[in-house]
Order: C-alpha cells, then sequence, then structure tokens
C-alpha cells in the first residue's frame, strides 16, 4: 500500500481506500467494492466522519443482541475482509459469534482468500467454504451453511445487500446492518441499523460488549426491547441535517 503520512488530515479515509484497492490487488474484493466503498465514504462525510449519538445507540443494541445470542454470526464480505478483518474476529471473541464469508461475487477462490486473510488476522474458524443451505435468492449470496447464517438467531451483515437483508428479516432472524446510508433498503429493512464507518462500529460494538458482559442479562434484553430502528435512522437523519447546517453556518461570509 502507498505510504500514507499519519498527519495528513483525510489519514483514516486515504487508508481505507488503500486498504480496499489493496484487496482487489489480492482478489479478496470485487472491483465493484471500490464503487461502495467511495458511496460509503460520501455518506461518511455527511455525518461528520464520526460516531453519532444514534449510532451509538444503535451499537449498544447490536452488542446486546449479540450477547444474548444463542447462534450469532457476523457475515463476511470482500470489502469487510480487506478494511478490517482483525476488528471482525475481535468482536466474534468477545461475543461467541461465528464467522461466515458471504458473497455477491462468488468464486471459490475469494471465498478461500477472504477464509485465510480472517485466519491470518486470529480467526479461528470460518465458515462459508462448503454451503449446505440456500436462502430464497436468485444470486450468489443465497448460499449458506446451516450451522451458520442459515440456523443463526442473530446475524450482523456489514456492508449488506437489502434483498439479503430483507430475506434474513423474513426468516425471522434479528439482522444488525452496518451501513453509511440511512436512506438505504438495507437499513430501512433490518433489525438495527448501524449508521456508522465500519471500523468505528466494529471497535465501538467491540468495547460495548466487552462492558456490558459484566451486566445482568435483565439490563441486555431491555436495551433491545426499548431500541426502536425507525427513531434511531431519523435520528441519523437529523445529525446529518445538523452537521450540514453547521457547514454552511461556517462558510458564510
Amino acid at each position: 500500500m502507498t505510504d500514507i503520512p499519519q498527519d495528513h488530515p483525510r489519514y483514516e479515509s486515504l487508508l481505507a481506500r488503500e486498504k480496499v484497492a489493496a484487496g482487489v490487488k489480492m482478489g479478496i474484493t470485487s472491483i465493484q467494492g471500490l464503487i461502495a466503498q467511495g458511496r460509503g465514504e460520501s455518506f461518511d462525510y455527511l455525518i461528520g466522519e464520526r460516531s453519532t449519538e444514534s449510532a451509538l445507540n444503535a451499537e449498544r443494541a447490536a452488542a446486546a443482541a449479540l450477547l444474548l445470542a444463542k447462534n450469532p454470526v457476523i457475515s463476511v464480505n470482500g470489502n469487510v475482509a480487506a478494511l478490517a478483518p482483525e476488528k471482525v474476529v475481535s468482536l466474534a471473541d468477545i461475543t461467541d459469534a461465528k464467522i461466515e464469508v458471504n458473497l455477491f461475487h462468488r468464486t471459490e477462490t475469494r471465498v478461500h482468500l477472504i477464509i485465510e486473510q480472517l485466519k491470518a488476522n486470529g480467526a479461528s474458524e470460518v465458515l462459508g467454504k462448503n454451503p449446505d443451505a440456500s436462502l430464497e435468492l436468485s444470486h450468489a449470496r443465497r448460499l449458506v451453511e446451516s450451522r451458520g447464517i442459515y440456523s443463526a438467531d442473530v446475524v450482523l451483515v456489514p456492508l449488506e445487500d437489502g434483498d439479503r437483508c430483507e430475506k434474513l428479516v423474513e426468516m425471522g432472524k434479528t439482522v444488525i446492518t452496518i451501513d453509511l446510508n440511512p436512506l438505504s433498503r438495507t437499513s430501512r429493512t433490518a433489525t438495527i441499523s448501524i449508521v456508522d464507518n465500519l471500523t468505528r462500529a466494529l471497535e465501538n460494538m467491540t468495547e460495548l460488549a466487552r462492558e456490558m458482559k459484566k451486566e445482568r442479562k435483565e439490563e441486555l434484553v431491555k436495551l433491545i426491547t426499548t431500541y426502536e430502528n425507525k427513531k434511531a435512522l431519523s435520528g441519523a437523519i437529523s445529525e446529518i441535517q445538523e452537521h450540514l447546517k453547521t457547514l454552511s453556518a461556517e462558510i458564510e461570509y
């Protein structure tokens, strides 16, 4: 990757771009993933490149859901594997979640490379190589493992396709998404929608889960039952509006 000076004002954003580009060269990320990264980055500008109050509330509910789950699973695609493999592994470890590779542009080579990338970052087991179950979808994201995504009660699907999110919700699963666009079909369909940058969200959820493991089960249940996803999305849109108003005021003359 290009050597980016850490004092560069766009350091984090440029680093993420480099990671996705490197993922393409490694065969982990599809070329379409570059477009998805750019789209997400534009929304990150709008929220001020920070974890907002609504995002933190969603991340808190998501951490509680993963901790209470009987069979939690974190779904990983090429962009996630390129951007934050070590953070996926950390969250999986603290929540006892399984990790499963699931791809829209699926090839056996890409699946293998992503599994190796996750194992190189500390994962002991990664599902997805031998799918033995199918979701009611017409593309490769339908291919899942029965002991993983198919039987999961809670699924974290960062950087997700809307149609699979809808299908998983229809199956009765608690679906957690990380999507910087609060207007996307994924965000509007999921059980818990986190409007935040992938790296920040995974870091926040891991730290929250570590703290919340000490709390009583009743407190975690309360977090989930009082969480309202529509309210969270409305809050995210309001936060974008307020941030734009602030920027507008700063450039007025």
